[in-house]
């Protein structure tokens, strides 16, 4: 029995509800999707306490309510403003080493972890109280004040290090180190990589705008505003930021880059810093990359069905060539890591060429170019060769040298993967023979080219069905009518085109209230068989997709990402964002 039955069942003992009043709530909760607790507040069958108490009884926990309870800033600094708004729970009191703390939703066990996390840091006992969701809000308002005492401390203690580091600036940049290395702006700094790290960002953007500065981050994709601090310390934060990347702090002319490695909870965390000068001041973007990150599956990127099936054939192969195509940021370096982890065996010797180096993986020799020095991924890749390589993997072809390298290293017994900047897979023949790349050459040594893009999974903890317009769901019905059946049953078996459901994420504490929680691949994949390889060396430029499907089972990446829609993976809404053609 769940515990929203639970629930029910002690309000019928309470003789709060009859057993009329009961089924129609369950009715109502499955017709309607709402849950148990939101119907019998919306109904007025109890009110918010009342629900409270009686969950406190089905949790078998402690009850309290928060309404008129005044708590110490001791109490509410425990648990951070944002972790207490994003999970709804609350450190109400602290006598010595225990602490009481309030929780809305007791299911809700990353609400447990964090406060776990935070009590065996500090060596806390905790003990957990249900609380309403209305003594919540309440009892909320009280962090608000705090934060305001504490940030006026912090804007007036931060504008007078600004104010210092502006005087030392002028004389000649000595001591600006000492400066960038003081709280509160060191402090800031931290906390804005941390929070990044545990927001799953994969950027950080700090940047000047007229009267402020913005910080941004970009989670699954998508740029969003997380903090604005006051424009007087943004010089202050920029320098803090070069010392920690050993940049030149009285460089503010040029472009500068470097990195910050930090260790946080264990976890090894990459920061390639980005400093770019515009009109008098510098934005700073830090890409995060987590290295200690394990390597996934292809089947938890997002590959499957036929698709990941000639993945897996081609990738066995000894010699070859195999590309990755799409634009900037549509994880074409990730699902070549996850290739060469596959691979990655004491018998075979990997070498890699990067610009710059991602992913460290254990056993693979991998190797920075560095072209202000000369060294290219041309010169690099003739170098690299004489490493006696089984296989070799080039960061990107982005130039007529680097492809005939390539392509002769794949026609002399080494597999070679690399990346490409094509919009869909069969994109990458013209491009490549716009290189110089002989037909006859090409047709002889490619094997595989995937296209990719990334888009966002529906958060697991808010999914609800979603009802798409007419127009979207006729032009879906179409598409979907063009994919073979073979394909489609391989995903959904019990697929029926005048039966499909669509969902969307409602959005929920958990994804931000954004409805979606991480990312996955959506793709095409052409396996270059025979048919294509005599397609290809008859120089024929322009490939096109029905060639491809006359040869073999193939998906394009729009059909792909409708199977992945039909399968509850992702939203409508999402594909026309990522492929609004």
């Amino acid at each position: 029995m769940s515990k929203q039955d639970n629930i029910l069942n002690l309000l019928l003992q309470d003789k709060l509800i009859s057993s009329l009043v009961l089924e129609e709530i369950k009715k109502t909760a499955v017709s309607s999707e709402k849950s148990i607790e939101e119907i019998l507040l919306e109904k007025k069958i109890v009110d918010y306490e009342d629900l409270a108490k009686i969950k406190a009884r089905v949790y078998s926990m402690s009850y309290e309510n928060l309404a008129s309870k005044k708590m110490t800033d001791k109490a509410l600094s425990i648990i951070p403003i944002e972790v207490a708004e994003n999970y709804k729970i609350i450190c109400f009191e602290r006598l010595d080493n225990k602490i009481k703390v309030g929780i809305v939703n007791p299911d809700n066990f990353k609400a447990i972890e964090a406060v776990d996390f935070l009590a065996k840091e500090e060596k806390f006992q905790v003990e957990y109280y249900i609380i309403s969701d209305l003594s919540f809000n309440i009892a909320f308002k009280q962090y608000k004040t705090l934060r305001k005492e504490v940030s006026t401390a912090l804007r007036t203690k931060a504008e007078e290090e600004a104010e210092e580091f502006e005087k030392i600036k002028k004389k000649k940049g000595e001591g600006l180190e000492d400066v960038t290395k003081t709280a509160p702006v060191a402090k800031i700094v931290s906390v804005i990589i941390r929070h990044a790290v545990d927001g799953r960002a994969s950027d950080i953007h700090i940047e000047p705008l007229p009267n402020e500065t913005r910080v941004r981050y970009r989670i699954d994709g998508i740029l969003g505003t997380s903090l604005i601090l006051p424009k007087d310390i943004h010089d202050a934060i920029v320098g803090r930021i070069k010392v920690l990347a050993n940049l030149k702090l009285d460089e503010t002319r040029l472009p500068q880059d470097g990195r910050i490695k930090i260790n946080l909870d264990d976890r090894e965390i990459d920061l390639r810093v980005s400093v770019l000068p515009l009109l008098g001041e510098e934005k700073v973007v830090m890409r995060i990359l987590d290295i200690t990150q394990e390597a996934l599956k292809l089947e938890q990127l997002g590959f499957v069905g036929f698709s990941l099936e000639i993945i897996r054939k081609n990738i066995k192969k000894s010699d070859g060539m195999f590309l990755v195509t799409g634009p900037t940021g549509s994880g074409k370096s990730t699902t070549i890591f996850t290739i060469l982890n596959k691979i990655n065996k004491d018998g075979i010797n990997i070498s890699t060429l990067e610009d710059p180096i991602e992913y460290y993986i254990k056993g693979v020799n991998q190797s920075q170019v560095r072209p202000e020095i000369g060294y290219t991924f041309a010169n690099g890749l003739r170098s690299m060769l004489r490493q006696d390589p089984d296989v070799v993997m080039v960061g990107e072809i982005r130039d007529n040298e680097t492809a005939e390298l390539a392509v002769h290293a794949g026609l002399t017994g080494h597999f070679v993967l690399s990346t490409l900047h094509t919009n869909d897979a069969v994109g990458a023949i013209p491009r490549l023979i716009d290189m110089g790349i002989e037909p006859f050459l090409l047709g002889s040594t490619l094997n595989t080219i995937a296209a990719q893009r990334l888009v966002r999974r529906i958060c697991s903890h808010c999914k609800t069905k979603d009802k798409l317009p007419p127009d979207i769901l006729s032009s879906v019905r179409e598409e979907i009518s063009k994919i073979p059946q073979e394909i489609i049953k391989k995903a959904l078996p019990d697929f029926d085109i005048n039966k499909l459901n669509f969902y969307h994420g409602s959005g929920c504490s958990r994804c931000g209230n954004s409805g979606y929680s991480s990312r996955m691949v959506i793709a095409e994949v052409i396996d270059i068989n025979d048919e294509i390889k005599e397609i290809i060396m008859s120089g024929k430029k322009n490939l096109k997709n029905e060639d491809v499907l006359k040869s073999q089972k193939f998906l394009t990446i729009r059909q792909d990402s409708l199977i992945k829609v039909l399968m509850g993976l992702t939203s409508m809404e999402e594909i026309i964002r990522v492929l609004p053609e």
